[in-house]
Order: structure tokens, then C-alpha cells, then sequence
């Protein structure tokens, strides 16, 4: 079977797995389905850039979605105005005070020669530094804290389109790409990976205590959308036109009834409407990324990073800068999950840092990556919407399989209750299933990287 043929087919199926989810169970949770897809495959395009194209493991992927997120609070929360009088001077010259420190020690870094007394002198600035700071900033915290906690209890954001905050959040990750990468890219991949499993946890826990910047544990909700609310789509009468118009036909002959029926039919109509609203904005943003990655792919610049990943020490002696280049793809994949991120952030509409977990956010979308075949875009894309979907479906599907099992059990059999309230693990041993017989029968992934020579 040829490549593309392959490609077309295996989104056909996939694309009729979602229509069956429609048909036998509700359109709503089908655009649900898709629209999770579609951010889980724009992260794992992310991370493909990485692995597939330099062969960068990287283990930190839950905190840069986390960074993402933190981008849609800062870009869209209207600011708080009594916390910034409360203490938001105070957070400001904390700030500046650190990138002073920070300054004056790049300056006496590289103005003293190497020697123990630059050492400790560069010891002193760090003590001092974080004395000063801290004796600024930590009054200035609990002042904001304190400001109505139970709505607000800190500073906001610009109030901004959350749509920027796309931009942003990719921005954030990108930014805390370089500054990880600068450290740990000069380390062998096992190293590599600790670091940045150890340095994401570190950014959850920041973002989990610093309550004057999101809140922290106590969750910023209600996130301003880029689509409709659905109240108002069903005040709105150009929106009960349309319905009427759509799906007239169906509605009963009774005025009484007609019209209750058609007040029905709004309400579902209008969760059906702004999930293809949010299904829209994704596809663009997933096609443009991944019209994007693709140029990059056949571009020059591809070509070298697959030779570095192929071969370090051959690129090496052909006079490439590897570090240089890892950081390049490292900073690359980091933005686009963080995009994803802001993205996942604004579908929800709100931002819960308790529920960053690795399972979800970095060994999930890994599975996606190996799945769909490491290397090749649209595999990580497929493998995205394919594991996504079993995740959602693995419970009701556990429920059938189970029933379907015990079947020639009585009803109050204990083993066969036992299973069936154990039904929602079965997640985890589909994700298992899926991801050894992938490894089995397609140890490349279903669309494995084409290469041509």
C-alpha cells in the first residue's frame, strides 16, 4: 500500500470512528472528542519536532502545556485593581531588582579573570540579592494574597483577547526553552530527560504556590472565549432562524409543541455551535503549524537536523554547531506545546494547575508520538486523534467488553460487579494494548518517517 493511500485511509477511519461516536452516542461529545484531538495533536506536533527531528527526549512536555496555560490567564483576565495597590509596586521593583542582580553578575563574570575570589564575590551578590529581594517582595505577596481571596487574591492579567494569548503562551514556552536548554542540551539524552521532568515539576510547583500570579490551587475560572456563549446564541433570533430553518422539518405540527420542541432544539443547537466554532479555530491553527513544520522538514535546515540526529559526530566533523542546533528544535517543539497549552487552557475556560499530571501531559502524548510514527507530522497528528479517542472511549467501551464477558454471570455476582466498577481503568490497559501492538506489528509508527534518497 502506498504511503499516501495509507495516510488517506487511516483518517477515513479515523474520521468514522468520530461519526460513530455521533451517531450511536451524541454529536456534543463527538465535537468534544474532535476538539481535544485537535490540541492534543498540535502538542504532539510539538514534541515530534523534537524527537522526529533531532531525536531530543524530552520529559518536561506537562511544563511547557503549563506555561501555555499560564499565558491564557496573564493575556485574558481583566487586572485586579485593588491587588496591584495592595502590592503590585512592590512585585514590579522585586522584578527589577532580580534582573539587576542578575546583570551585575554577568558584569563581574566576565569583566574579573577566573579565580576563587570572583567565585565568592559572585556568591555575596547572590545572597544579598535574594536578602534585598525578598525583604520586597514577600510583604508585597501577602498584601495581594489578602485582597478578596475567595474571588480574587491576585493581580489579573491585561484583558487582552484570549486569543493572543495562543501567541503568548508559545512565547513563554519558548522563552523557558532556551533558558532549559542552555543548561541541560550539552547533557546525554538520559540526562536530558531527568532535567527536564525535574525542571517541569519545578514550574507546576511554582505555578501551584505563587498564588498572587494565577491563583494558584484555588483555580482561575471563567476565562473570556473566542466564541459565543451559548445564552446568548439563545436570545439571539437570527440563531433560532437558523435552527427553525434546519431543522423544521422534524419539529411537530402542534404550535405548543412546535415551539418547545424548538426551544429544545436551540439549546442543543447552541453547544453544538460553539464547539464547531472552537473546531474551526483549531483546524486553522493545526494546519497552519503543521504547513509550517512541513516546510521546515524539506527545507535545508531539515535535512541537517535529520543527518544530526542520524549522526552526531559525522555533523560535528562536517563543521555543524550540534548544541547550537538542538536548542533551535528545542526552543521550536517547546513553543508549539505551549501553544497548545493556551489553546487547551481557552477550550476549557479555566486554569487548574492541580491538574497537570505526567500521566496526561507527558506520557500521553508520547504514546501519541510513537503511535502515530515518530518523524512524520501527520503521524504524530493521527496518533494524537487515536489515542485521545480510546482514552475518552476506553470507559464505556470497558463497560461493554466486561458486561459482554460476564454475561453467563448473576447479576449480583461479586467478581462480575467488581469489574464492572473497574471498568474506568481500563484506559490504562487499552493504552497498553494499543501502544505494544503498534510496537509489534508497526515498530515505526503507522505513518512511519518517508525518507527519500
Amino acid at each position: 500500500m502506498g504511503a499516501n493511500l495509507k495516510t488517506v485511509l487511516t483518517f477515513a477511519i479515523m474520521a468514522a470512528m468520530l461519526a460513530a461516536v455521533g451517531v450511536l452516542q451524541s454529536w456534543s461529545l463527538a465535537l468534544a472528542i474532535t476538539n481535544m484531538c485537535l490540541v492534543s495533536a498540535v502538542m504532539a506536533l510539538g514534541v515530534n519536532i523534537q524527537w522526529g527531528y533531532a531525536g531530543l527526549f524530552n520529559v518536561g512536555i506537562m511544563g511547557f502545556t503549563a506555561l501555555g496555560g499560564v499565558a491564557a490567564v496573564l493575556v485574558s483576565v481583566s487586572p485586579v485593581a485593588g491587588a496591584w495597590q495592595a502590592g503590585g509596586v512592590g512585585i514590579l521593583f522585586s522584578l527589577v531588582l532580580a534582573l539587576a542582580t542578575i546583570a551585575a553578575m554577568v558584569f563581574v563574570h566576565n569583566k574579573l579573570p577566573k579565580s576563587r575570589g570572583r567565585s565568592w564575590l559572585l556568591f555575596l551578590m547572590i545572597i544579598v540579592g535574594l536578602i534585598i529581594i525578598r525583604w520586597q517582595y514577600a510583604p508585597s505577596v501577602l498584601a495581594i494574597e489578602k485582597f478578596q481571596p475567595a474571588q480574587t487574591g491576585f493581580l489579573g492579567g491585561l484583558g487582552l483577547p484570549i486569543m493572543f494569548s495562543w501567541f503568548v503562551g508559545g512565547v513563554f514556552a519558548a522563552g523557558a526553552a532556551w533558558l532549559i536548554g542552555k543548561i541541560a542540551l550539552g547533557l546525554r539524552s538520559d540526562y536530558l530527560a531527568i532535567a527536564t521532568l525535574g525542571i517541569s515539576e519545578i514550574i507546576i510547583a511554582v505555578i501551584k504556590n505563587e498564588d498572587w500570579l494565577t491563583r494558584g490551587v484555588k483555580n482561575v475560572s471563567g476565562l473570556p472565549r473566542p466564541v459565543p456563549y451559548e445564552v446568548d446564541l439563545q436570545s439571539s433570533p437570527w440563531f433560532h432562524d437558523l435552527v427553525e430553518k434546519l431543522g423544521g422539518s422534524s419539529l411537530p405540527s402542534d404550535a405548543l409543541a412546535r415551539q418547545s420542541a424548538l426551544q429544545q432544539m436551540v439549546i442543543e443547537s447552541s453547544s453544538l455551535f460553539v464547539k464547531l466554532c472552537y473546531t474551526g479555530l483549531f483546524v486553522v491553527v493545526l494546519c497552519l503549524l503543521l504547513w509550517l513544520a512541513h516546510r521546515a522538514q524539506k527545507a535545508p535546515w531539515g535535512r541537517m537536523m535529520r543527518g544530526i540526529r542520524d549522526n552526531e559526530d559525522a555533523a560535528n566533523a562536517m563543521g555543524k554547531n550540534v548544541t547550537k542546533r538542538h536548542l533551535q528544535v528545542f526552543v521550536l517543539g517547546s513553543a508549539v506545546v505551549g501553544i497548545a497549552g493556551a489553546m487547551m487552557t481557552t477550550l476549557d475556560g479555566q486554569f487548574t494547575p492541580g491538574s497537570y499530571q505526567p500521566l496526561r501531559y507527558t506520557f500521553l502524548v508520547w504514546v501519541m508520538v510513537i503511535v502515530g510514527g515518530s518523524g512524520n507530522n501527520l503521524g504524530s497528528v493521527l496518533g494524537a486523534f487515536i489515542i485521545w479517542f480510546f482514552w475518552v472511549e476506553a470507559e464505556p467501551l470497558g463497560q461493554w467488553f466486561i458486561g459482554f464477558v460476564t454475561s453467563g454471570m448473576a447479576a449480583d455476582n461479586a467478581l462480575r460487579l467488581h469489574l464492572i466498577d473497574s471498568a474506568a481503568h481500563m484506559r490504562l490497559i487499552f493504552m497498553g494494548v494499543i501502544l505494544l501492538s503498534v510496537l509489534r506489528f508497526s515498530p515505526h509508527g503507522l505513518l512511519p518517517e518517508q525518507i527519500r534518497r
